[in-house]
């Protein structure tokens, strides 16, 4: 927007300036000239009153030699007997003189200059007398003026890009505060609002964002608050399920039955968890992917321990910057090392490998349990898949991916792909 304002202004002024400067100039060297021959025709009267009053006078001569000497612009006179005075062309053969000898006044202007051709009748003819200014005389002053008026022509567009690239910026300036905020919003930044400041067109898009922050605010508050009414009212018949399998009097009915309560119970949690996770507030959210892992290794390593399990961890010596809040790759890493916690039997073995290549880092997860389908469910008893849902829902949120396939060792395997952060 700075640039076509400025461009409008710079077009606008240059063809107001233009209009003026052509006919300046062209103004200039008319009264140049005009000038030029004003003070040739003067010089030329003067000459012409003494050839009248001095035509038969022997000084006569010497006055118009003297009246030359002094420079531009040039006169010489011939005499009614056909003497010249003066120095110059010769004027006898001159068709101009013959003209003036007519008893006719004028000027002439050409490539060679100005002159000035007067009559004088005496009493025995008619002399003339000619005052000539070279094309140089004429134009004398003209460049200099010419370039004052271009200048001011310049510094008047210059004078006028500077204004218009000031009156761009403070109407672009809140345009693109009102576009980062947006931006803020769009990242999850429900508390940013836009400064309501500019023009009465931004001033209204800026109060109605902050209107649609506003709301937006509200309905997640609304739908936060519903959600947790939501996990009240399914823990309660959760509870009651509960409580009738372990009356059940069948040992193996029962423990089927405390089986799928289980799995029901969790998927509730993971449902009200997802739902009820705040939204990051990070505009560019980056976390070192190996110090993450290590983190949560540490977390489930005592639990590992307590079960039994091998837990092998393979990490880079070097930070893995990934675009991704650390609260979530923690919530992704949980998922997938409380999938196989939940979906194996104690003493099964797990491998976390973490590996940077040259624009993303892997995130391999391997254990020796029965293993999966690639939908994550099947060859799992009373697995729902929610959780590898919401770790592919994360890694996809970033440009990554995940993907389930079966491991050396014969059981899952689960490799999430992650980009590398820029910079």
């Amino acid at each position: 927007m700075r640039r076509r304002i400025s461009w409008l202004v710079v077009t606008t002024t240059s063809t107001v300036v233009v209009s003026f400067v052509i006919p300046l100039c062209l103004l200039v060297q008319t009264l140049a000239e005009d000038r030029a021959m004003a003070a040739a025709d003067q010089e030329a009267r003067n000459v012409a009153i003494l050839v009248a009053g001095l035509h038969d006078d022997p000084q006569l001569g010497e006055l118009v030699e003297g009246i030359e000497s002094r420079g531009t612009p040039t006169t010489s006179v011939l005499t009614s007997d056909g003497r010249q005075l003066g120095g110059g062309p010769s004027l006898k053969r001159d068709p101009e003189v013959r003209r003036a000898r007519k008893g006719e006044a004028f000027t002439v202007m050409d490539g060679d200059g100005g002159r000035v051709l007067l009559p004088v009748v005496v009493e025995d003819g008619t002399a003339v007398v000619r005052t000539s200014v070279t094309d140089e005389d004429l134009h004398r002053g003209v460049t200099g003026a010419w370039l004052g008026i271009i200048g001011l022509g310049a510094v008047l567009l210059a004078l006028a890009l500077a204004i218009a690239s000031r009156l761009g910026r403070r109407i672009a300036e809140p345009l693109l505060e009102v576009a980062a905020t947006a931006h803020r919003l769009r990242e999850g930044d429900l508390a940013a609002r836009a400064e309501v400041r500019g023009t009465d067109e931004t001033q209204e898009l800026a109060r109605a964002l902050n209107g649609l922050a506003e709301r937006t605010g509200e309905l997640l508050a609304s739908e936060r608050a519903a959600v947790g009414d939501l996990s009240h009212r399914l823990r309660t018949p959760v509870t009651a399920l509960r409580l009738d399998a372990e009356a059940v009097a069948e040992p193996e009915l029962a423990q089927r039955l405390q089986t799928h309560i289980a799995v029901l119970q969790r998927t509730i949690d993971a449902i009200v968890r997802e739902a009820r996770r705040p939204v990051r507030t990070d505009l560019a959210p980056v976390s070192d992917a190996t110090a993450v892992v290590r983190a949560r290794v540490d977390f489930w390593r005592p639990l590992a321990e307590d079960q039994g399990r091998r837990l092998e961890v393979l990490l880079p010596p070097e930070p893995l910057r990934v675009p991704l809040a650390v609260e979530d790759l923690s919530d992704l890493v949980d998922v997938l090392v409380d999938n196989v916690f939940a979906h194996t039997p104690e003493g099964t073995a797990l491998r976390l490998e973490l590996e940077g290549h040259d624009d993303r880092a892997v995130l391999t997860l391997t254990d020796a349990g029965p293993g999966m389908s690639s939908a994550g469910r099947a060859d799992r008893p009373g697995s729902t898949g929610l959780g590898l849902d919401i770790a592919a829902r994360t890694a996809g949120g970033c440009g990554g991916g995940l993907r389930v396939g079966v491991a050396p060792e014969g059981g899952a395997l689960v490799e999430v792909t992650l980009p590398l952060a820029s910079g």
